[in-house]
């Protein structure tokens, strides 16, 4: 190609100037009629899916929702049902006397009640939404196979974690569900004793003898005794000495547990009469008689501190001597009458060897050769 060939064919393409902006290319009303259209048969070809998957999460939430509803009633219902009778049993079994009102403990079994209610419709919500939220994910058409898979793998991971969690929730849940202590009962947990104060799920506070507060998990607690369920057991001994009149001592003591059991408040706190249940040991000087009675739970001490008073005025009052400490006196052994003198001394006597070096010496009178 020659060189006037090449500068004709450059000099007939025009070269862009600075001032020329690009050409903005507008869509014409064809292209945008098109795009509606395809729009629209998009929209017409998939609204009867939307409209099924819609309805079909819509069923699901109001059945769950409807589902949960209706457990948590029920459960309500069964509990408060299962309280009346309780409660209408005990009533008749106790003949409306006091000791069936103090055995009906109403505040214990209505926080026992939602204790229960309350995990029983916690464990019911759970399942029922966590079905309803599967369903939902598995309508909008969503592989859940690696969703079940992590979680399966938290919660195991979560499990090892939180092991001791899950263990003191466990224990918790069978100890209420048990009724193995409740608010207001004594118990030895083994680590710690006192009154319950609160019982939970995971944690039951008790109150000590000296007003301190313990917080024990309910996964530690490896026994425990109620020191409030059922009946104590209050038990006095009384030594008195060996020649004392049996027939007097128990008429004594019988009076003082008959009259005992006829006064208030102690009539109440006694669930039997006094029993004397005859004589512990004999020995030479002395002799033990034991008292027993079983009372209202958690009133043992009171009644045997009320109990010995009553005796011990009793007694005194009868001429018969209590005896305590030694059973047998210690015997003296007849002093020394020369356990004050002092021992004789050698140098007492002037003509032993002792007391002649000992002698100071005398010097000569003057004049003396």
């Amino acid at each position: 190609m020659s060189l006037s060939a090449v500068l004709l064919a450059a000099g007939s393409t025009p070269t862009p100037t600075p001032s020329e902006s690009p050409t903005v290319s507008v869509p014409s009303l064809q292209d945008a009629q098109e795009s509606a259209t395809n729009a629209a048969s998009w929209v017409e070809q998939n609204w009867s899916t939307w409209l099924a998957i819609g309805l079909k999460v819509l069923l699901i939430m109001v059945i769950a929702t409807v589902l949960r509803f209706a457990v948590r009633r029920a459960i309500t219902k069964l509990i408060d049902r299962m309280n009346r009778a309780v409660q209408t049993t005990d009533g008749a079994a106790s003949g409306g006397t006091a000791l069936g009102s103090l055995l009906v403990n109403v505040e214990r079994r209505r926080q026992r009640s939602q204790a229960i209610g309350s995990v029983l419709r916690s464990v019911a919500s759970f399942i029922i939404l966590g079905t309803a939220a599967l369903m939902v994910l598995s309508a909008f058409q969503i592989n859940l196979a690696p969703l079940l898979a992590s979680a399966g793998v938290a919660g195991v991971a979560i499990g090892f974690g939180a092991r001791n969690l899950v263990t003191d929730f466990l224990s918790g849940v069978f100890m209420i569900l048990e009724d193995q202590y409740g608010v207001g009962d004594t118990i030895d947990a083994g680590v710690a004793s006192g009154e319950v104060i609160e019982v939970g799920l995971r944690v039951t506070k008790l109150r000590g003898d000296q007003g301190e507060i313990w917080y024990v998990r309910n996964g530690e607690v490896k026994r425990i005794g109620n020191l409030s369920q059922g009946w104590a057991t209050a038990g006095v001994d009384v030594t008195v000495r060996s020649d004392e009149d049996l027939d007097r001592l128990k008429a004594t003591l019988a009076e003082v547990g008959e009259q005992m059991s006829k006064e208030e408040p102690w009539n109440e706190m006694l669930w039997s009469p006094i029993e004397i249940l005859g004589l512990d040991s004999v020995l030479l000087d002395s002799m033990i008689i034991h008292l027993s009675a079983k009372t209202m739970p958690g009133k043992s001490l009171t009644v045997e501190r009320e109990l010995r008073w009553r005796v011990k005025r009793a007694l005194d009052a009868a001429g018969i001597r209590i005896m305590g400490g030694a059973t047998v006196a210690p015997e003296e052994e007849p002093e020394d009458p020369t356990a004050g003198m002092a021992a004789p001394s050698a140098y007492s006597n002037t003509g032993s060897p002792q007391a002649q070096a000992a002698t100071p010496l005398v010097a000569p009178p003057a004049g003396a050769k």
